[in-house]
């Protein structure tokens, strides 16, 4: 018995899905839209989900793309008429478990399903907040602390020191930070990441003793509360 979310905007596909998956023994939940989809699966434990690949408000590959940054793992199988070697291999890369073409045999979704369900759960646990030195950023209040000062950050800049403390005194590379961050798969050719990383640097350095925020010159950039 899974508990299984299909995101669908096609109300005759849609219903298709839902009646099959029902007489199987599943409970079935049903959303018409991305954004719907993105809230029902982060606010809800689902076993399984079904994503179309093309959804209004919300692209089912951005749907997925988004929860796998909330370090959301549950299996999610893509359903699209975008049936090409790229296409499947972008909708993997995108985060998803499985890629089955558009139209598809009930049977086929069934099998591949349970072949999901099979998978073992991710043991990975979930970080609510990060620390590095006296600084402090907490995804669920979406707030930032230095000491005793609360420090407040613009969403990109949330995102981008978010990173940076995932990966703290590691280096981050800018090809790693256009990617995770702007979600950029090329160059812009601008200057975007330094006028962040000097805005971000100017409110959880500035006025502190310790800087935590370094420059590796050539190589990228790290957080980390001592100095090399």
């Amino acid at each position: 018995m899974l508990r299984i979310l299909v995101i669908e905007d096609d109300p005759e596909a849609a219903g298709y899905l839902v009646k099959g998956l029902s007489e199987l023994g599943h409970t079935a939940d049903q959303a018409a839209d991305g954004q719907t989809g993105l809230q029902m699966a982060v606010d809800s434990s689902y076993d399984i989900l079904i994503v179309d690949r093309m959804l209004p408000k919300l692209d089912g590959l951005l749907l997925i793309q988004e929860l796998r940054r909330e370090n959301n793992h549950t299996p999610a199988l893509i359903l699209s008429a975008l049936g090409q070697v790229d296409d499947r291999v972008k909708g993997l890369q995108a985060g998803g478990d499985d890629y089955l073409p558009k139209p598809y045999a009930f049977t086929e979704l069934q099998a591949r399903v349970e072949a999901l369900a099979r998978r073992p759960k991710s043991t990975q646990q979930v970080e609510t907040s990060y620390t590095v030195g006296d600084l402090t950023l907490d995804r669920m209040t979406r707030s930032c602390r230095r000491g005793e000062t609360d420090i407040p950050l613009q969403p990109r800049e949330f995102r981008l020191l978010e990173y940076l403390m995932q990966h703290a005194g590691q280096v981050v590379t800018r090809t790693m930070l256009l990617e995770n961050v702007w979600e950029y798969h090329f160059d812009p050719q601008t200057n975007v990441i330094d006028v962040h990383i000097s805005r971000l640097r100017g409110k959880i350095d500035k006025g502190f003793d310790t800087p935590l925020l370094h420059t590796i010159r050539g190589a990228g950039y790290t957080i980390r509360d001592t100095v090399y």
